[in-house]
């Protein structure tokens, strides 16, 4: 039905027509009003396909949604932002929007970190359960809130790999003295083990490594890790990265202007940042398979961290988390939520999912698949 056609058909004619008209035009245009916003990222534009591209994937996603009429321009790390500063620049509204992961704060307060990843807490659908079903989101940004950000899940790299070292680690005695560049809070759990940690951003890693100012460098996974070239300089690869079972990427974003926004582009953010969560997450699924086995080719030697070692560090990491609860009421709030699920998710994962898992793995080593 045309324009014409309806107003005539409601009975709008002469004087009613003429402000159903003026009416019409100013209300569409103050509900969808041009907006552009600053995003930095805190992640080098050489991985576009992966953990920086979740920033581009977001921006894309609300720009088509508002038909352009809401533009957020993506920055690289240290193209306005260093890239552990992200954060300080949105609560500061020096920028809007950050695409980072929140445990590169934990410094300022190890809540940070509880958002993201810690060591042994849950692998990326069950952080995800709890981010979406269990009040991860609205509890979490009780905290962000206190820091003038708003945050959004929006992407997960799922289990991440335990990183690159020059010489083998067997032992935990292995671990002393180790200069080890390693993301968030699983520095503070290592320094236990004797472990010097390193935090670097993923730019200044390679670097880092190839001159032998650290020892071991953790970035991602295999993808990742190719891209930045760790095979080259250190080729004892290792696994799980245990501190980082399912890392959520966040969209942050400055509190004030995100309540400035009109309902309907807030909500578009919500959904753009969960669109872009489940993108990233199939995406290194995707990716790391093809990565690994070109890794082993380069000469990439694949090794378990010891059960000595990860015993040794799951007890560290709850003797660190003691420590912290007993004076820190908002890392106590939280870390006690995911405990709680934590504890029932590995119950219902050990029936079904790992079964099923274990079965088609032992196919595929079998050469059936």
């Amino acid at each position: 039905m045309d324009r014409r056609s309806f107003i005539r058909k409601a009975g709008l004619t002469g004087a009613g027509a003429v402000a159903a008209t003026a009416l019409a035009a100013p209300a569409i245009a103050q509900s969808n009003p041009k907006i552009t916003w600053r995003l930095a990222s805190s992640f080098p534009k050489s991985l576009s396909d992966t953990i920086f591209g979740g920033a581009l994937t977001l921006s894309k996603y609300v720009s088509e949604v508002t038909d352009g009429n809401f533009q957020i321009q993506v920055f690289a790390a240290g193209e306005i932002v260093p890239a552990l500063q992200v954060a300080d620049a949105v609560t500061a509204g020096t920028i809007e929007a950050a695409h980072t992961v929140c445990y590169y704060f934990w410094g300022k307060d190890p809540t940070w970190a509880l958002g993201s990843a810690v060591p042994f807490s849950l692998n990326a659908r069950g952080i995800n359960a709890w981010h979406y079903q269990g009040g991860g989101i609205d509890i979490f940004n009780e905290f962000l809130g206190t820091q003038g950000i708003i945050g959004f899940p929006s992407g997960n790299t799922g289990v991440q790999m335990g990183g690159w070292f020059r010489k083998e680690i067997n032992t935990v005695a292995d671990l002393q003295g180790l200069k080890f560049r390693v993301g968030g809070f699983a520095g503070k759990v290592l320094e236990r083990l004797g472990v010097v940690p390193q935090q670097l951003a993923g730019g200044d890693i390679y670097p880092a490594l190839e001159k032998g100012t650290i020892d071991a460098a953790e970035f991602v996974g295999p993808f990742d890790d190719e891209k930045l070239g760790f095979v080259k300089v250190a080729p004892y690869y290792y696994y799980p990265g245990w501190w980082e079972g399912g890392p959520t990427v966040h969209s942050l974003f400055n509190k004030d202007k995100f309540n400035e926004l009109p309902k309907q582009y807030q909500s578009v953010l919500k959904v753009a940042a969960q669109a872009t969560d489940a993108n990233m997450l199939s995406a290194y699924d995707y990716l790391n398979t093809a990565a690994l086995k070109r890794l082993v080719a380069a000469g990439a030697q694949l090794r378990p961290f010891s059960q000595e070692i990860l015993a040794a560090s799951f007890d560290a990491a709850n003797q660190t988390y003691a420590e912290i609860e007993a004076n820190n009421a908002p890392f106590k709030k939280i870390w006690d939520s995911i405990k709680d699920f934590r504890k029932d998710y590995y119950l219902n994962m050990q029936v079904a999912e790992y079964n099923y898992d274990t079965f088609m793995m032992v196919q595929q080593r079998n050469g059936k698949l």
